[in-house]
């Protein structure tokens, strides 16, 4: 007797303690955008426009199927979708509603060059060598941020709430493009708060400073071409590029330890019996938001005394982008990690499991399958050391802005890499992709329908802007690189149209 009693005991704390974590209000505004989404015809549907964009794989700026099917099921639900906004063709902003508040969602489509690979199979099998390939869940991303837009709007309509819902829809997240440039135009006028997401392992939030800002610049250098045999005669640009490469080499040592800086040599030459007259190095270059501006100056010094050593002329330098850090909100992340924890881990079928296990013993990772619990919310490490980036660190200096990360990847996988190729197709991803889209819907219901929390956040805003006061990084004379991708689309998209999926 004692015995059972005992375990009522444990039942009943056990359940008093989940209770105590989902313990949040569920308005039936919240509840409707939540089981409209928890539908199976709703899953499905999106699942499939997921799964396109997975076939598509287009790279940054060329994203014109992807992003013309997130703005075409917009559109059909009543969204007023304006394009090829900044500058940029694939560029789209979805609006429904009206006045205040406006809660805007961001939206990323983009793929990631030569890491083609077939979708839910454990093993490295490209569908076509060499092809681009989805290697960081932007595919179900962009399809989660429509998916929840749209269930916001349709509650919106139902329930009479007051407000505006915008998509934004960013192309070349994968190259940090976009968002400086959109930024620049004007297009997050007005915007409350903005809600960003991500494919994961896990499902949760987190605030603070987080990231590097980065700057992505071209450096060419015009010398003197002549016969290799007579190179006396000549002035080569390739010389000029590899003696800055060795000039930014020894820059490390003196660069404070926050840094990360890599470059890659695209216009060295096709024979090496031609002295290069062009040549072109691209880097790029990461610190922290106070940090950065210098070293590009320290970077560009390189550049100059290249030039200045070989005879050559330091022709053009061209700043791609350049993005701050991201600083997410506390009193954001907050509300949304009581909606997270509220939705909860979705339910993985033992053939989802499977696959997960085969996927982490091939990359040599411990064998746990999918996640099980919701990540906790934490405190920001207290201790800065470097890291990659994300232009929705520009945003985040704009408008109150936190990121929801959503389950589908499995655990162990590398990011940029086949493994996560694999997985963002499928319906783990589906799932996870519905699970992070609800997440979004709730709390853009909690912002739309609570003055209150809306107000606490854009406090906290305000607050901290005045220490930390929104400068772009990006020259003024700096145009979206439109072309950077363009040779690469223009040599796969022939080849993989064949395995396109419709949605």
């Amino acid at each position: 007797m004692k015995h059972f009693t005992f375990i009522l005991i444990m039942l009943y704390l056990s359940v008093s303690a989940a209770q105590e974590t989902t313990s949040i209000e569920i308005t039936p505004e919240k509840k409707y955008v939540m089981d409209w989404l928890g539908q199976s015809s709703t899953g499905e549907k999106f699942g499939k426009i997921s799964n396109a964009i997975w076939s598509y794989a287009e790279l940054g700026l060329m994203e014109f199927r992807s992003s013309l099917l997130l703005i075409e099921n917009l559109e059909e639900e009543g969204f007023k979708v304006e394009k090829g906004l900044a500058g940029m063709p694939t560029c789209f902003v979805g609006s429904y509603g009206s006045g205040k508040p406006v809660v805007g969602i961001l939206a990323e489509f983009d793929a990631l060059p030569g890491l083609s690979q077939k979708g839910r199979v454990p093993k490295q099998d490209p569908v076509i060598q060499g092809a681009p390939g989805h290697g960081c869940g932007h595919n179900a991303m962009g399809t989660a941020s429509i998916a929840a837009a749209i269930a916001v709007k349709k509650a919106m309509k139902k329930y009479k709430i007051n407000g505006t819902i915008k998509v934004f829809g960013s192309p070349a997240e994968e190259s940090l493009i976009s968002r400086p440039y959109m930024v620049r135009a004007g297009l997050f006028e007005g915007v409350d708060v903005l809600v960003d997401n991500h494919f994961s392992s896990d499902f949760g939030t987190s605030y603070g400073v987080s990231g590097n800002a980065l700057i992505s610049v071209i450096f060419s250098f015009k010398g003197k071409t002549s016969h290799g045999a007579y190179a006396w005669s000549g002035v080569s640009a390739l010389d000029a590029v590899e003696l800055m490469n060795v000039a930014t080499n020894y820059l490390r040592e003196h660069l404070y330890y926050t840094y990360r800086m890599h470059y890659v040599i695209i216009n060295g030459g096709q024979a090496p019996n031609v002295v290069r007259d062009r040549a072109s190095v691209w880097y790029f270059l990461r610190n922290s938001d106070d940090r950065i501006e210098e070293m590009y100056d320290k970077v560009v010094n390189c550049a100059k005394g290249a030039a200045l050593a070989t005879g050559c002329e330091l022709d053009k330098i061209q700043v791609l982008t350049a993005i701050h850090q991201k600083h997410a909100s506390q009193s954001l992340a907050g509300l949304f990690q009581k909606n997270i924890e509220y939705i909860g881990i979705p339910q993985w079928t033992e053939e989802e499991q499977l696959f997960a296990r085969s996927l982490q013993k091939e990359l040599g990772e411990k064998e746990k399958g999918m996640p099980v619990k919701v990540k906790v919310l934490k405190e920001p490490q207290s201790v800065f050391t470097g890291g990659a980036s994300t232009d929705v660190g520009e945003v985040s200096l704009i408008a109150p802005t936190a990121t929801i990360i959503f389950p589908g990847k499995v655990p162990g996988t590398i990011g940029h890499h086949w493994s996560t190729v694999a997985c963002t197709y499928g319906t783990a991803a589906h799932k996870g992709l519905i699970a992070g889209a609800q997440a979004i819907g709730a709390s853009a219901i909690d912002l739309l329908t609570k003055p209150e929390e809306l107000e606490n956040i854009r406090t906290e805003f305000r607050e901290y802007s005045k220490v930390h006061p929104y400068k772009s990084f990006l020259p003024k004379d700096a145009t979206p690189p439109l072309d950077l991708n363009r040779e690469l689309m223009e040599k796969w998209r022939p080849l993989m149209e064949k395995y396109y999926q419709s949605e």
